[in-house]
């Protein structure tokens, strides 16, 4: 499994949301510029996150977009599957795939499904609450 720039930024832009949420809506441009990405690229992502129900946005003067939980509330795994799909390592595990015709005398199932259920225990168990304890003075993250 690989994670996308899309699923990275998402998470960028979440705890940069997060630490400037005293400042109530805020706007793409402001993200842009102190996350070093494009306007145009951040609208598509906070697109799909909208859609997801992570956040919401307003438009008009004061508009932009803010966290619909707290940071504490905000999974990393959702945030992933919200922009990735499915975070299953291998087709048979995901959501609504058909099942296959040699999972009764499947080898390595059980590997799959365990390393399945390790990503959603720790993806899921990592919020953006988290991520803002983590590194240096907020504004510079490494991908």
């Amino acid at each position: 499994m690989l994670i996308s720039t899309k699923g990275r930024y998402a998470l960028r832009i979440l705890v940069d949301m997060a630490e400037h949420q005293s400042e109530g809506y805020i706007t793409l441009q402001e993200v842009a510029g102190r996350q070093d990405i494009s306007e145009k690229y951040l609208e598509s992502i906070v697109r799909e996150l909208v859609k997801g129900g992570i956040v919401s946005g307003q438009r008009g003067k004061g508009g932009g977009y803010r966290l619909c939980r707290p940071p504490e509330k905000i999974k990393v795994g959702d945030i992933l599957r919200c922009t990735e799909g499915s975070l299953a390592p291998v087709a048979c595990l995901m959501e609504g795939s058909v099942p296959c015709a040699r999972t009764a005398r499947c080898r390595t199932l059980e590997f799959w499904k365990g390393l399945d259920e390790a990503i959603r225990r720790y993806t899921d168990g990592y919020t953006i609450a988290d991520m803002m304890q983590s590194g240096g003075d907020g504004d510079d993250y490494i991908i």
